[in-house]
């Protein structure tokens, strides 16, 4: 049975001064890394074939994190990052003739991005509650519809979202490889909401600890058959 992990980043430097991040680039912090290293030994049980990850340096940072202190997960394999050489600034970094079978690739792809905050990023959230309201606040961080001044709601999310998982990562796992996914909050909100049948009701309750594995047993018609949340 394939097993699809995923994983939000561990805490950020914004995340621990309560701003709002969404697509600024910004690192793990020391908290961070350690909830990173805790989901690795969380996973050391379950064979990882691939990862997917998003573009910002948290998700990168965290799925290199869980690759190397993973112990058993990666059976020996090297993780390596995967370019596309259709992209301007590829230099060839993976362009090499080594074998195939002693790595574990890593994907980037946008497509799995934080959602865009829009005006609101960078400033804190406690500051924003007491400028427009509670209210107003919480319906740009958890609503499925309502976008944030400039930036995407959760719904604009999963039109990106929903489609990169359905492919290329569904086909992984209806061919029985076991996948691992580092992204975001609400990336990977939407994605779970997809999995778990989940409505736009529901959705607005879900909330995601960074570092913690979220493991999913799927068969080869690419359906659930179990979840488990490795606290």
């Amino acid at each position: 049975m394939a097993k699809l992990i995923l994983v939000r980043h561990g805490q950020s430097t914004w995340n621990a001064s309560n701003r709002f991040s969404g697509w600024v680039d910004i690192p793990l912090n020391h908290v961070g890394r350690q909830e990173a290293m805790q989901g690795a030994k969380k996973i050391s049980p379950y064979q990882i074939d691939l990862c997917f990850t998003s573009l910002l340096v948290r998700a990168l940072e965290t799925a290199a994190i869980c690759l190397t202190e993973c112990d058993g997960a990666c059976g020996g394999k090297s993780p390596v990052f995967k370019h596309d050489p259709n992209d301007p600034n590829w230099h060839g970094w993976d362009n090499y003739s080594g074998d195939k079978s002693e790595e574990i690739p890593i994907f980037m792809s946008p497509a799995l991005d934080e959602r865009h905050y829009g005006d609101l990023q960078g400033f804190n959230k406690a500051e924003m509650v007491q400028k427009v309201g509670k209210d107003i606040v919480y319906q740009w961080r958890r609503s499925f519809s309502v976008r944030p001044p400039g930036g995407e709601s959760l719904e604009d999310t999963a039109t990106r979202t929903i489609p990169f998982f359905q492919n290329p990562i569904l086909p992984y796992l209806k061919q029985g490889d076991s996948v691992l996914v580092c992204a975001h909050g609400n990336s990977l909100r939407s994605i779970i909401m997809y999995l778990d049948h989940l409505s736009q009701q529901e959705v607005e309750n879900l909330e995601l600890a960074t570092g913690v594995p979220i493991v999913y047993d799927i068969d080869e018609d690419g359906k659930v058959t179990e979840k488990i949340v490795l606290n």
